[in-house]
């Protein structure tokens, strides 16, 4: 009965962290809820043991707490993707382990047993390879090998994934050596299904393995029996899925073609690529911050566009004072929020977040669209493939189709870049061309340090000083 009390409380405390993990107001405090549901089935299942292995699960509590510590402190904002990347690896790795190792318990294994037994194996070996390998893209350890992009490919992962298949059959028939062939050719499955898909296209695929941790948590928990697994997995599963739905239409791109089609954004290289897009824009006008400051003084209504450089230069306390600077001069802040920007779901709310940006002002891209042609002054930080206007008026670019934010509808855009480079899609920005458009070159932090320094010299500051 106690042990009963703990998996329904702790399921009811992980429903409630996962609801609400929707608002940012309420996210620190639903992220204390879910890790007290794990304590509370950690203690359920010591209860249930009647204590036994205490020393070791106290101990995997002491390392991976520990660990967990350590990189919740030091793991910079531009990490986080790749970071959640690697949770999500871990989370089908633990899968895979508790699966391999219920095979070792003494007694008979029913049908339900081994088919979860296969399923967690199968889907949490295809979560680890496949979140090392995204992780590892992100981090830009790894490019999409050219190999990858041929329809060969598929000949080959179906192969492996008719292997698997016949390694599922062969335990099923009572040999259990077979799981070990299943393991590695489920690892290999990950690698080959992860590997084409190019960068633009991250966002998808960390909210897919996101899932797959889920259902690989799920089948974990019908093996050893915890309801609260099965629970907490069922409901992992659905909500990346439906978070995948959700960047899929965002980006206009179906889960099949993010999944088997030509990896967008695969191509885009660093270094060579910035020179190769310089050379290829045309008109180009660039303004210093004195320009830029002149122009957000006389404006009434500002927008904010956050995006990757924005992460890179831990610009989001500098922003959060220019938005304080100008609110106190009377002008009208917002912040455009484009479902895909940065390089995972909902990485600039978080980073945001981060520097207390109240969240009534961060305005999804559905709302913030038809707002654009009343807006006096657009800054566009680092972001560059969800600004692009050839998403929107060039059938030939790879982008066509995806819904962008519309700030080529403002009355002045200030895009603040270290550079004419691509963005992770690897292909020109018409944004940079247009005769609104200013490019103010430079670091996101430095350029807004500096924009803070101009405004205050024009008189903003005694303004607004008790907003600062």
């Amino acid at each position: 009965m106690n042990q009963l009390l703990l998996d329904l409380s702790a399921v009811l405390l992980l429903a409630l962290g996962l609801r609400g993990l929707a608002k940012l107001r309420t996210a620190r405090m639903a992220n204390g809820l879910a890790a007290l549901a794990i304590g509370l089935a950690v203690v359920g299942l010591l209860v249930s043991q009647g204590l036994a292995g205490w020393p070791w699960m106290l101990g995997g509590l002491a390392v991976g707490g520990g660990i967990g510590v350590v990189l919740a402190l030091r793991v910079p904002m531009t990490a986080m993707p790749e970071t959640v990347a690697l949770f999500n690896g871990c989370g089908g790795m633990a899968s895979l382990l508790v699966a391999l190792g219920a095979v070792g318990l003494p007694g008979p294994m029913g049908l339900l047993a081994t088919v979860s037994v296969l399923a967690s194996v199968l889907v949490g070996s295809i979560t680890f390879s496949g979140s090392l390998v995204a992780m590892a893209k992100l981090q830009e350890w790894l490019d999409t090998p050219a190999w990858t992009q041929r329809q060969a490919r598929h000949a080959v992962n179906i192969t492996l994934a008719l292997a698997c298949l016949a390694c599922c059959v062969v335990v099923v028939q009572g040999q259990p050596w077979g799981l070990a062939p299943l393991t590695v050719l489920a690892l290999l499955l990950g690698i080959g299904l992860t590997l084409p898909i190019g960068g633009a296209d991250m966002p998808v695929v960390i909210s897919l393995l996101n899932s797959y941790s889920g259902v690989a948590a799920a089948a974990a928990g019908f093996v050893v029996g915890s309801a609260l697994l099965i629970v907490a997995g069922a409901m992992v599963g659905a909500a990346g899925l439906i978070l995948t739905q959700v960047m899929c239409t965002a980006m206009n791109r179906s889960l099949t073609s993010v999944l088997f089609g030509g990896a967008l954004g695969a191509s885009a290289g660093a270094g060579s690529g910035e020179k190769k897009e310089a050379e290829s824009y045309g008109r180009i006008t660039s303004c210093s911050a004195e320009e830029c400051a002149m122009a957000l003084e006389q404006a009434e209504r500002v927008v904010f566009v956050p995006g990757y450089g924005l992460a890179v230069a831990q610009a989001q306390h500098s922003l959060r004072e220019l938005a304080r600077l100008l609110e106190g001069h009377g002008v009208e802040v917002s912040y455009a929020i484009h479902p895909v920007a940065g390089r995972m779901p909902g990485h600039m709310n978080v980073l945001l977040a981060e520097a207390d940006v109240p969240y009534d002002q961060l305005v999804e891209m559905d709302v913030i669209n038809p707002e654009f042609p009343r807006t006096d002054v657009v800054i566009v930080l680092g972001a560059n493939d969800v600004v692009n206007p050839q998403a929107k008026n060039d059938p030939s670019s790879p982008l066509f189709g995806m819904p962008v934010l519309e700030v080529d509808q403002a009355r002045s855009v200030y895009v603040v870049k270290r550079g004419l480079g691509a963005g992770y899609a690897g292909i020109k920005n018409g944004l940079f061309e247009l005769p609104q458009t200013a490019m103010v070159f430079g670091d996101a932090k430095a350029v807004l340090n500096g924009l803070i320094t101009e405004l205050r010299g024009l008189g903003v500051g005694k303004k607004a000083l008790a907003a600062v």
